[in-house]
């Protein structure tokens, strides 16, 4: 079987460099990782995906696409390859179009969270500052884009506190990101992420991690902010598997399961949630999750089991084998 692992040209010209410089090393990192070890069993290539890829993958003769593919623009990016790939009747794993579109609006997210009973923040969509006009919403706020991943747009001063503020900072984002720009009710509790691996009633939960930023500096707000994520992993501290009761475990597992399937998730996903007064409330699902060495949630998560980070990658590629009823 050969395997092309599929990933994104740059976005420098498209997000602030700071994010976009992160972005492109963990992307470098990531699939030099992943080739490595899908090349001790398969053959395997990697490739950037630009305009001819759909011709470069049948050039190569291409069994299976592992798909890393975050998009460079537009407001359904994370689906415009598996689109592509689906048309051109390419095997690929993850999530298939509808499911990585929604979960990488939040918005939409949220409202299909809330449609299924599933506790998530209350949230108001902002197009214009107009909006905030007549905003019924206490602060604290949290503002943030409404498809972006891995704490983009997010930052210290995405926390606000009063409408100065607010207003200051939704002009800033509703000009570097696509509108709409999602103000998100802050709710301050213990933060979990929960690994997901497998599709319909073969369903795996990774242990849950626990995000720990009591060490940060004082001078920091305590979220899980952009700069918190690319600066301070040294002062984060990561409990996993978290420290949970029975009752909170399965609480959290069943909500996580509940959430990736009302997205209709596939193969691979990462729900965080917050808990608070027992009640788990779903902030997003990652349907591309990180796949870094040394760094990623659900490498800290498999590292923590007999399955590990080469198995974890294989894994995927096994469940993406079996749904499509590959040889």
């Amino acid at each position: 079987m050969k395997i092309a692992i599929l990933t994104d040209d740059t976005r420098m010209d498209y997000i602030p460099s700071e994010e976009a410089l992160k972005e492109d090393e963990q992307k470098q990192k990531t699939v030099e990782e992943v080739e490595k070890i899908l090349s001790t069993k398969y053959d395997c290539i990697s490739l950037i995906a630009r305009e001819n890829i759909i011709e470069e993958l049948r050039a190569e003769n291409v069994d299976l696409v592992f798909n890393l593919c975050n998009g460079i623009r537009g407001d359904s990016k994370l689906a415009q390859i598996p689109a592509l790939l689906e048309f051109a009747n390419i095997p690929y794993t993850g999530s298939s179009p509808l499911g990585h579109a929604l979960a990488f609006n939040k918005i939409c997210s949220s409202k299909i969270f809330k449609a299924a009973n599933i506790p998530t923040p209350n949230f108001v969509p902002i197009n214009s500052l107009e909006d905030l006009n007549n905003l019924e919403m206490e602060f604290p706020i949290l503002i943030k884009p409404n498809d972006e991943g891995s704490s983009r747009g997010i930052h210290q001063d995405s926390l606000v506190f009063n409408m100065e503020d607010l207003r200051e900072k939704t002009e800033e984002e509703l000009k570097t990101y696509n509108p709409p720009i999602m103000l998100n009710e802050y709710i301050e509790g213990r933060e979990f992420s929960i690994g997901i691996i497998g599709n319909d009633d073969n369903i795996k939960v990774l242990p849950i991690q626990e995000v720990d930023l009591s060490n940060l500096p004082e001078d920091l707000l305590k979220f899980y902010s952009f700069e918190v994520k690319a600066y301070y992993k040294d002062k984060t501290t990561y409990h996993i598997p978290a420290k949970l009761n029975e009752d909170e475990k399965v609480l959290l597992e069943n909500t996580a399961i509940k959430a990736y399937k009302a997205l209709r998730l596939k193969d691979y996903g990462r729900v965080d949630i917050i808990l608070k007064d027992g009640i788990p409330y779903v902030l997003e699902i990652n349907s591309l999750p990180g796949l870094m060495k040394g760094k990623s949630a659900l490498y800290r998560m498999a590292e923590a089991t007999d399955l590990g980070y080469e198995n974890l990658v294989f894994k995927i590629v096994e469940t993406a084998i079996k749904r499509y009823n590959l040889k």
